[in-house]
């Protein structure tokens, strides 16, 4: 009875053990990402630390994961980035290497694996544009857990029942778990996560700690987006929205050594309004900013991803174009004095409400073709925009020096 008795205790501390183990374990993993996260207030590095802790070894182990952030605007749950091996003999490769090395979170969470890892993504590259709408009725477990604010665990019995769904369609799975990330008890993301490859049941000790860096994770989403926010607003001008005098300084000089670094071109236009003086004191500051918010719009529309439209000063717009040869640069400042041209601009009630028409002289000059430097390919573009206001107005002008 004796020897029974003890190995029950002896037993009845080993799970004890494993029990503390686990707690200790779970503890330092929260504690490192909680840590990490508070380091940077950048959103894709902070995806990436939530990811790379649901997925690595030092982290909650699972085998794959995929982080969706909510648009507001369009009422659905995009995805944004993805961690998980491409197959079964991937995975072996990269347990072998994580044997060999044992690296550390720290060292798998490094802002340089950013983009690198998101580029690379073969999973991400599946479902990247995949929108879930967050109608109500959508059947999507993925839309529930947004909806419910709580786990999703789809198991291995289970998944056959959403065999139409277009997500699962896609992360071809035998069980997973779909975490809510809050903030504020508003759900702002979720992550997506399974076993594939080891096809280890997903436990409720898992989904536990899982659900306590969820929490964490929704936080730091949420200040990195207020982050941005601020840091956006602070960059911007107030009457057009466009990007501000500041952030062009700043951003030019960026591109400038980008195009320098890359060997590439880099045209810059300069606007100024015709006759914008005799505008306001005709029609009014109001009409006037009415006109500046509609020609920014144009700007606007008329950019590439890659460009940049801002406000330079007064009825004065620069529009950076990068990877742009001054011949391409012109072409683009005719369409967008064209644009303007053709534009009718309604103005104000008290002004009887008709519409009134505006032209703009546009100056072009472009690195490395006519400037080296910031200060130079600014002076070569503004006297390329006078020469075209004296010249007539209404037309492009480029740099002839």
């Amino acid at each position: 009875m004796s020897l029974t008795m003890d190995t029950q205790n002896i037993k009845d501390l080993q799970t004890l053990r494993e029990k503390f183990d686990r707690a200790t374990r779970d503890l330092t993993v929260l504690y490192e990402v909680s840590n990490a996260m508070r380091m940077t207030l950048d959103l894709n590095h902070i995806l990436y630390i939530i990811l790379t802790s649901v997925t690595s070894h030092t982290g909650l182990g699972f085998n794959r994961g995929i982080l969706f952030l909510v648009n507001h605007k369009e009422r659905c749950l995009e995805p944004q980035m993805a961690i998980g091996p491409e197959s079964g003999e991937h995975a072996q490769r990269i347990w072998q290497y994580i044997s060999a090395v044992k690296p550390h979170l720290e060292d798998l969470i490094k802002e340089e694996n950013v983009a690198l890892n998101m580029e690379r993504s073969a999973l991400f590259q599946s479902v990247k544009d995949l929108k879930v709408p967050l109608d109500p009725n959508n059947p999507s477990p993925l839309a529930k857990a947004y909806h419910d604010g709580t786990p999703v665990h789809i198991t291995h019995a289970q998944i056959g029942q959403y065999v139409t769904d277009a997500f699962l369609q896609r992360f071809k799975t035998h069980e997973l778990v779909i975490m809510p990330l809050k903030a504020k008890n508003k759900v702002n993301g979720l992550i997506v996560a399974d076993n594939l490859f080891t096809q280890k049941p997903i436990t409720d000790d898992e989904l536990r700690i899982f659900m306590m860096l969820a929490n964490q994770a929704g936080l730091a989403i949420e200040n990195a987006n207020l982050y941005e926010l601020v840091r956006y607003k602070s960059h911007t001008d107030s009457i057009t929205n466009l990007w501000n005098h500041g952030f062009f300084q700043d951003q030019l000089s960026k591109e400038l050594e980008s195009a320098r670094q890359g060997n590439q071109p880099l045209t810059l236009l300069i606007l100024d309004i015709d006759d914008f003086k005799k505008l306001n004191d005709t029609y009014g500051h109001h009409n006037g900013d009415t006109v500046l918010r509609e020609i920014a719009n144009i700007l606007k529309d008329s950019s590439r991803g890659n460009d940049y439209a801002c406000r330079y000063g007064g009825e004065e717009f620069a529009v950076i174009l990068t990877q742009t040869p001054q011949d391409q640069g012109a072409a683009i400042a005719g369409r967008i004095r064209a644009r303007i041209a053709e534009c009718a601009f309604h103005l104000s009630p008290d002004s009887d409400g008709h519409k009134l028409h505006v032209s703009v002289s546009i100056g072009v000059a472009s690195f490395p073709r006519d400037a080296g430097i910031k200060e130079e390919l600014i002076a070569k573009a503004d006297k390329a925009m006078y020469i075209a206001k004296f010249s007539g107005k209404n037309r492009v002008c480029c740099n002839q020096e």
